[in-house]
Order: C-alpha cells, then structure tokens, then sequence
C-alpha cells in the first residue's frame, strides 16, 4: 500500500478545505492510503484572535518523527509575502535529523497554496522546493492534462508548480470549479506517480 501524508497549515480555513480535495485526488487512485496531519499553531491564541484567524481544526498535528513512514508528502501552505507560513517553516526547521538519516531521500514532495489576491502564489512554491530538494526529494506538481490548468474564464489560484486557492482580500471568495479540480488533479498525479515509484 503506498502512504500518502497530506501536511498542512491553515490560519483562515483556506487550505484546509484545499487539502481535503487534494486528498480526494489522491483517494481516487486505487492501492493508495491517505492520511491528513498539520503543523502546531505556534502563535498565541490571543494574537490569532486580533486578527479573526482563530480557525478551529480538529485535524491531528503531525510529528517530524512519522514523516520518513510516508511514500510522498503534499505540503500546504498560505503565502506569506511570497513564501511560506512561519508555522510550517518552523516545522520543517525541525527535520535536521532526519535530514542527517537521508529519511526522505526519493520521497515525493509536492506543494498547494493559497493567497488573498494571488501574488506571491508560485514563488511560495517554488521556494518551498528548495527545502524538498534538500531533503533529496522528488519534486512532484500538477500537469496540463489536469484541463482546468487551461480554463481563465475567471480568477483562479493554481498553476503547473502546484493548486492554488484565490480566497479574496476579504478571505470570503469560494473556492471555483477550476480550483478544485487543478486540487483533485494535483492529488491524483502525485498518487500516480507515487505508487508507480513506491507501491
């Protein structure tokens, strides 16, 4: 059985909701098994609470330890002005050690996001892979035979590098079709591609 981890942080709710249909791309691939975790909030819930970002969310929060146990990891994270959140860039400063094991060497990585107004969406992304690189994982995105990487018939987050949720300044857009499936899509592909290496 090929284990997939879908590893995620969310302040508003944004890419919790993207992760669930990440993880039905991925379910839809038969021999795979799908697992959803986040990262620990590290700020105070008196500073979430200011900003109206105490989302609550009962998803269980995943140990650095447990990660080499998985055949790919599909990381999610809102941009923070180009790159990603402190809470998963903390997490991830916690993987010395199993840097130092080679633990995720030949794993799959792969990246979703999700901004206010789109900027800064790939370069989350793409930053984000400088640390799968190291780590000596494959990288992993979403390919144009996903059709609704080519629909622009309205604003949208997503691209090749990864699914994207475009929530708005006022973080209340819905998600649209396009993004749901470039989402389904991404969890699919990395399914695929991870039980074709792993399974």
């Amino acid at each position: 059985m090929t284990k997939i981890l879908i590893l995620y942080y969310s302040m508003y709710g944004h890419i919790s909701a993207l992760a669930r249909k990440v993880a039905d791309g991925a379910n839809s691939v038969d021999g795979v098994e799908v697992v959803i975790k986040r990262v620990p909030e590290i700020m105070e819930r008196s500073a979430l609470e200011q900003i109206g970002a105490a989302f609550e969310d009962d998803v269980p929060v995943a140990s650095v330890d447990e990660l080499s146990q998985y055949d790919a990891i599909i990381f999610g994270t809102p941009t923070r002005f180009g790159n990603m959140a402190s809470q998963m860039r903390s997490f991830l400063d916690q993987t010395g050690q199993l840097w130092l094991a080679h633990g995720l060497v030949g794993k799959i990585g792969s990246v979703f996001t999700s901004t206010s107004t789109g900027s800064g969406n790939e370069t989350t992304i793409t930053s984000f892979h400088t640390t799968l690189l190291h780590h000596g994982m494959i990288i992993c995105g979403v390919p144009y035979s996903v059709e609704a990487l080519s629909d622009v018939s309205e604003p949208r987050g997503g691209s090749p590098l990864g699914a994207g949720y475009l929530c708005g300044a006022d973080h209340r857009k819905p998600m649209t079709k396009a993004e749901v499936a470039i989402a389904e899509g991404q969890g699919r592909h990395v399914a695929l591609i991870a039980r074709k290496l792993h399974g």
